[in-house]
């Protein structure tokens, strides 16, 4: 089995096989955008997670250099935020040998207090590639 990207098939996965009399076939995979997707999944609450990693405590500020210290000196740590979320995958769909098919409404969720909230959408395409995008909502 091949599976080929063909120009003239305006942007079509076209899976190519030959079987054992040397007949060649196609068919094309990629009938409408959604066959391209392999999984998506969404945080409802994007930013309610940060991203915070540990540092040394004088790393980054002005006369001290990483990893000075004496041997045996001990090193102090501090969490510093490092102005980016985590993404909580609150809700998937994605497809398995025995089902192709991909659920495209998520199930409903419920904010339990009003306010600004971000959703965080991530999509994976059936090459591996991910990208994500943010959707600001108001509730209340």
């Amino acid at each position: 089995m091949v599976f080929h990207h063909a120009a003239e098939a305006s942007g079509q996965l076209i899976k190519v096989t030959k079987d054992k009399q040397g007949v060649v076939a196609t068919e094309v995979i990629t009938k409408k955008w959604t066959d391209w997707v392999d999984y998506w999944a969404v945080d409802f609450d994007y930013e309610s997670r940060k991203e915070i990693i540990k540092v040394e405590k004088n790393l980054g500020v002005e006369g001290a250099l990483p990893g000075t210290a004496s041997a045996g000196e001990f090193i102090d740590f501090e969490e510093r935020w490092t102005g980016a979320y985590i993404f909580e995958n609150e809700w998937q769909s994605f497809r398995t040998r025995q089902s192709r098919e991909l659920e495209m409404t998520t199930a409903s969720h419920t904010y339990e207090k009003p306010g600004r909230y971000t959703i965080a959408v991530k999509v994976i395409d059936i090459f591996g590639n991910d990208t994500m995008t943010l959707v600001p909502v108001t509730v209340g």
